[in-house]
């Protein structure tokens, strides 16, 4: 994504990658990504811990991780380590640090003396989740409602447009990282014109009319298909309908508004949960060939059918390094009607994903969120911003 960044930005994107990834002993940087969830108990301020923005931590209240990764502290100085996001509507991208947790989640993963990648090492993918559930935990306490002020104002979070704007009432921090919204706040863009299929998620979007596309340009993994998206034997009556399909995937980061919503008018079918791992579901993971990120990591599954045109949907909450659980609210029972925009259900503490797959036929994304994937680079929207239309049939 080097190519987008505005001409004001003078220092380059680091590409996390085994190639320039500062050598570390294995131990020490699995200690590392400890003391940040450790810190994190104790520290309200979310900011000089797990959330510290990279460019930071050349200050020397972080020499205690310059000792566990030497040179980390260079890249801060030297690069940008995060990603640029597209403005809906225009204008230059807007650059996104990469939180210090994802940066040493994404040092595990591509740490080797010879550049070899950690993915089957049993040990680091428990030392992930054991640090997701850690932290889950943690945010599960009376205390943790201390951080949520220091959250708010390293992210500039909106208040004025929660349902419970008074911070104090949030018996903890995961309470307020899964807030609730006032009714109304995100409405549906063209909402009479019920061809119209809406964004599911506060989030960061790619969309591809194809499943062909969206591994040419976003979805590097090896292993990344529908079947092994969905957990599905090849056999599976459910397959059929998601030959080459077309997918949204919504990328919230820690910032983002939690709960996702459904993106079409239907009815909720039937939920598959599918254990996994707890890798970073940042783009330069996903967009790291042979990685394989959302067939890998713990997902649920949520099957729907559109009302209109009774085609199926699968919609897959997806879990990712240190977040605590994927909650179905209105999508948790089979059978039940919703809307285009009601709540099907939230993540607790982390950023994560949601996928979206639409058999090809039941929709044509916006012309404007095509040609940004195809750049690629993520646009910035809301819940209820247009995705696409389902297509009028002659």
């Amino acid at each position: 994504m080097s190519s987008l960044h505005p001409n004001n930005i003078d220092k380059p994107i680091e590409t996390v990658h085994p190639s320039n990834t500062p050598r570390a002993k294995q131990d020490d940087v699995v200690e590392g990504l400890s003391t940040v969830v450790e810190h994190s108990a104790w520290n309200p301020n979310l900011k000089a811990t797990i959330h510290a923005p990279m460019h930071v931590l050349a200050h020397e209240s972080f020499t205690w991780l310059h000792k566990l990764v030497p040179g980390i502290e260079k890249l801060a100085v030297e690069h940008h380590v995060g990603n640029y996001v597209a403005m809906r509507g225009g204008g230059e991208p807007f650059f996104e640090s990469m939180p210090l947790y994802a940066r040493l989640g994404m040092h595990l993963l591509f740490y080797g003396k010879e550049e070899v990648k950690l993915l089957g090492n049993r040990r680091i993918e428990d030392v992930l989740k054991e640090q997701s559930v850690k932290q889950g935990r943690i945010f599960d306490e009376a205390k943790s409602a201390e951080s949520i002020g220091a959250f708010i104002e390293t992210y500039s979070i909106q208040t004025s447009e929660l349902a419970e704007p008074d911070t104090s009432k949030y018996a903890n921090f995961n309470e307020f990282f899964s807030r609730k919204l006032k009714a109304g706040a995100r409405p549906i863009q063209f909402e009479e014109d019920k061809s119209v299929i809406c964004s599911a998620a506060d989030s960061r979007l790619t969309v591809y009319q194809s499943t062909d596309l969206a591994k040419k340009f976003w979805v590097k993994g090896t292993n990344f298909t529908i079947p092994h998206l969905l957990n599905l034997n090849s056999s599976d009556p459910k397959l059929a309908s998601f030959d080459n399909a077309s997918l949204a995937i919504f990328r919230l980061a820690p910032a983002d508004y939690h709960r996702f919503h459904s993106p079409i008018a239907g009815e909720v079918q039937d939920i598959l949960h599918i254990p996994g791992q707890y890798y970073t579901v940042n783009p330069q993971a996903v967009n790291e060939p042979g990685f394989d990120v959302f067939t890998a990591n713990t997902r649920s599954v949520l099957y729907m059918k559109e009302t209109t045109t009774g085609l199926p949907i699968a919609f897959v909450a997806i879990g990712a390094l240190l977040v605590g659980s994927i909650k179905w609210t209105g999508g948790k029972q089979p059978g039940t009607k919703v809307e285009r925009g009601d709540e099907l259900g939230y993540f607790a503490y982390g950023g994560s994903t949601v996928v979206v797959v639409f058999p090809k036929e039941l929709i044509k994304f916006d012309d404007d969120l095509v040609a940004n994937s195809e750049k690629p680079i993520e646009t910035l929207v809301k819940v209820g911003y247009s995705l696409g239309r389902i297509p009028v049939k002659n």
